[in-house]
């Protein structure tokens, strides 16, 4: 047993992947020069996604000892309710969440970046009294990399962090004060499996063709795995910022039902601001009824919704934890560049067997039984 331990050890220690850094402890400590540490939130725009993943980052904050609830939080908050729900009803010796340290550009809207990267610089370098930010959403961790970031700032939910140039490369964000998190090849992973079982000959994607748009999407990805495995993508283009809500599902709804009657042979459903809680069921309903299987990229939620299939992890908790662990080790001295960014989901697949019936897909056998989430 030693020295199996010593050979895994080693591996590691070669492989990268056991920095000093992370050995930092996740214990709580206070902070020296005064009471607690004073904790920001910034956020992209109002998605479903980062409501969830901050929730699941205060529960790993929670698991560690760094806070206590109050009382139980309520389901369906948004990011600026759930923001004044932490503020106002947790309770810790370390740690508090700033209630007005609380920024967004309207609701993903380009022209209020530049006004909020001001607000926020103007606070941190005058007031000083925010100690981390928390950014969710690439445009959140692009506009606090573009400012420096002068205080410690964990950034989570971001499709690609490397192409939407958030960091440097897998092991190296850039900036001595910024963390995210990076899943290697996830979405080349995703694809490669819904090509083996379903095996298209072309895949339908949607997303906004801009920069963001297309790292949202992981367009490079599927791009990649196009060539590898032969088969050709349908663009759909769906603007998505800089205009109402009900404009960006009008505009991610469309595009699914045209790739629906161009009889795409599957559809990748990316992350989109038109794909929410409402309108998925609608897209799933399309795919439906033109029999195209589909794969979610945000995970079981959409599956549960209607759509075939996906890979991804049933809920956030895992990714909270890495993020709280990550917060807990830079609070206890580490510097975010120090500590790892690489971070792989449990395998999971999640499979929707009313939808594939009704599509006429029989799954292999060896799919189902190792599907860790069946929807009826």
């Amino acid at each position: 047993m030693i020295l199996r331990f010593a050979l895994v050890l080693l591996a590691a220690l070669l492989l990268g992947t056991v920095s000093k850094a992370d050995t930092w402890p996740t214990t709580p400590v206070a902070p020296t020069t005064h009471e607690r540490w004073r904790i920001g939130y910034v956020e992209s725009g109002d998605y479903i996604d980062y409501a969830l993943t901050l929730a699941e980052t205060a529960d790993g904050l929670e698991l560690l000892g760094w806070l206590e609830y109050t009382r139980p939080r309520p389901d369906g908050l948004s990011g600026p309710e759930l923001w004044k729900w932490l503020a106002e009803n947790t309770r810790s010796e370390y740690l508090e969440f700033v209630a007005d340290a609380y920024w967004r550009p309207g609701n993903f809207d380009a022209q209020q970046r530049g006004p909020m990267r001001k607000s926020i610089s103007d606070r941190l370098n005058s007031r000083k009294d925010i100690d981390l930010l928390i950014a969710m959403g690439t445009w959140a961790g692009q506009d606090l990399r573009e400012l420096g970031p002068p205080v410690p700032t964990i950034v989570g939910s971001v499709s690609d962090a490397i192409a939407s140039g958030l960091a440097d490369s897998e092991q190296d964000s850039g900036r001595d004060n910024m963390h995210t998190r990076i899943e290697p090849e996830r979405y080349q992973r995703q694809l490669r499996l819904f090509h083996e079982i379903v095996g298209f000959d072309t895949l339908g994607i949607v997303y906004e063709n801009s920069e963001e748009g297309r790292s949202y999407a992981a367009v490079a990805a599927a791009e990649q795995v196009a060539a590898e495995r032969n088969f050709k993508l349908e663009h759909c283009h769906a603007p998505s910022a800089s205009i109402p809500l009900e404009q960006a599902v009008e505009n991610a709804v469309n595009c699914y039902v045209r790739l629906a009657e161009r009889h795409v042979g599957a559809v990748y459903v990316t992350t989109h601001r038109g794909v929410t809680n409402e309108s998925i069921e609608t897209i799933a309903t399309r795919l439906l009824q033109a029999r195209i299987p589909s794969f979610s990229m945000a995970g079981s939620r959409e599956v549960a919704k209607g759509l075939l299939m996906s890979i991804a992890q049933a809920d956030l908790s895992h990714v909270g934890l890495f993020h709280a662990e990550t917060i807990a080790r830079t609070l206890n001295g580490a510097k975010p560049r120090q500590l790892s960014q690489l971070w792989v989901a449990p395998p999971k697949i999640a499979l929707n067997l009313s939808t594939a019936r009704r599509i006429g897909f029989d799954p292999p056998v060896d799919i189902l039984l190792a599907a860790d989430e069946v929807y009826e």
